[in-house]
């Protein structure tokens, strides 16, 4: 396939490619190396730019109103249906996702405005609370914060980003967006959809680079919020680097060691159906995959075998192949995801499907999926602790809810958590001790609603939940006590000598 033509960075509506760039690299498709996607560059100084142009965007952007900002964007949402088409090959490429599932993500950018509009500016909406003092109604109101920093992942690298651009430009800020430096085609075609749908100068941005570029985007002082998705250890960074910043917004939705429990009256057809999309869509590749799955012991052995029997039939391969799984995004990954078979073994973990680097027809980065059974719970076990990102599940066995319970809080993470049972006390005491920010019934982990708020706890987030509740950590809340009435004297308090002059 061509290369795409690299265009550089977005800045103030024009494109900007330095000849003498900072940075290079070269984005070769997971699913086939043999397609380099694109050969991308960096300039360091391009992030002061960007956001100064962002700056200089805000206060315009933030007084033009609500109205005229959804008019923006309902023209961005045309563009956006519109290039659908166009984003999901590059998602393809750029990640190997299967073209039916990259097709799902380009859906979801037009979709995201729509939601947003509809439903969540609901959360900011303004509000009268009448006498809140005596004789004086207050108001609550919200405010855009000014200049965002989104940094995007290279797992859903147009959608997640996206969660967070869409509510921050609705609220009135302006965007310096950084996508992965493993999907810089995407982010060029979020740029190109902006200036198709003329938004005014300034308003979004983007900035090309890798770590280096990164770091200067959240630690700039102009910046007012630092919105991010990505893995537990940048995201540990990033609040590192901005410690002494207190000023910005930081948004953090990390990593997930997500865990299924499936009690013994669970629909064992669906426990099994749903527990393969939730430990292998994506080639594991989500925050919100199933990498643990608790088995009451009589059921233990059948869903064992049904869960064995449905893996070894999935389908992997090149994305245009419709295939189930496609390849892991890097070749540290692949490293990582069977170094991690190893580890499991030195723990004592039986392997019933060895996860290992898969040859196919295109050479690529691509694995089989992994089983493991885990013999006991053990809270000290890197293995049971290990966000893998990869498609790697370990099985457990316990007759004890509050065992399915400690075994779900032990990891550190707290994203995702299915249960799969027609007991609803079960589900009702999961919803309190549960240390999650989601909790499903009878449904895979898998998945998020735009119209629900979504995040984590402890390593998985910092409790600014996104998706539906975006909104919120995009706007500051400003109350108002106001008084229209004539100054009248009345209630004054002793010791104030105030002549009241006509």
């Amino acid at each position: 396939m061509k290369t795409l033509r690299f265009r550089g960075d977005f800045i103030n509506n024009h494109w900007l490619l330095s000849e003498n760039g900072d940075d290079e690299w070269t984005v070769q498709s997971p699913a086939d190396l043999k397609d380099v996607v694109v050969r991308a560059g960096a300039k360091y100084e391009h992030v002061e730019k960007a956001v100064e142009a962002a700056r200089a965007a805000y206060l315009p952007w933030a007084h033009l109103g609500l109205e005229k900002r959804k008019q923006y964007l309902q023209r961005l949402k045309e563009v956006f249906i519109t290039k659908a088409p166009e984003l999901a090959e590059i998602i393809a490429r750029e990640t190997g996702k299967p073209l039916w599932e990259s097709k799902t993500e380009a859906a979801a950018m037009a979709s995201k405005i729509d939601i947003t509009l509809a439903h969540s500016l609901k959360l900011v909406a303004e509000e009268e609370v009448k006498d809140a003092l005596p004789g004086v109604n207050g108001y609550i109101r919200f405010k855009p914060r000014g200049v965002m920093a989104v940094v995007g992942p290279f797992n859903f690298p147009a959608h997640l980003p996206n969660g967070h651009i869409i509510p921050a430009l609705i609220a009135g800020n302006t965007v310096v967006f950084k996508p992965s430096d493993k999907a810089p085609g995407v982010g060029q075609w979020m740029a190109e959809a902006y200036a198709s749908a003329d938004f005014p100068l300034g308003v979004f941005n983007l900035v090309q680079g890798r770590i280096e570029v990164g770091k200067r985007l959240v630690m700039h002082e102009s910046v007012d919020g630092v919105l991010f998705t990505g893995s537990y250890e940048v995201g540990l960074k990033i609040k590192q680097d901005t410690l002494t910043h207190f000023w910005k917004i930081l948004v953090l939705e990390m990593g997930g060691k997500n865990a299924t429990v499936v009690w013994d009256d669970a629909d064992l057809k669906k426990a099994v159906y749903e527990s393969l999309i939730g430990a292998f869509m994506t080639a594991g590749q989500r925050c919100s995959c199933t990498s643990r799955i608790i088995l009451h012991p009589a059921i233990k052995d059948q869903f064992i075998d049904q869960f064995y029997a449905g893996a070894k039939k999935l389908k992997i391969g090149h994305w245009r192949d419709n295939a189930f799984m496609g390849p892991l995004i890097s070749a540290d990954s692949v490293e990582k995801f069977v170094r991690y078979q190893e580890i499991a073994k030195r723990e004592g973990a039986e392997s019933l499907m060895r996860g290992k680097a898969l040859s196919l027809e295109n050479e690529g980065y691509y694995v089989t999926p992994s089983i493991n059974i885990v013999p006991a719970f053990e809270p000290k076990s890197v293995y049971q602790k290990s966000e893998i990102f990869g498609p790697n599940v370990a099985m457990f066995t316990t007759d004890s809810f509050e065992q399915a319970l400690a075994i779900n809080n032990s990891s550190g993470f707290g994203l995702v958590m299915s249960l799969f049972t027609k007991n609803r006390a079960l589900y009702e005491k999961a919803l309190i001790e549960a240390q999650v920010g989601q909790l499903n019934l009878n449904r895979t982990t898998n998945g998020a609603s735009s119209k629900l708020p979504f995040g984590g706890m402890n390593k998985s987030g910092n409790d600014r939940a996104s998706a539906h509740f975006a909104i919120q950590y995009c706007t500051v809340p400003v109350a108002s006590l106001e008084d229209p009435g004539p100054f009248t004297g009345a209630n004054m308090p002793p010791g104030l000598n105030f002549e009241v002059k006509d």
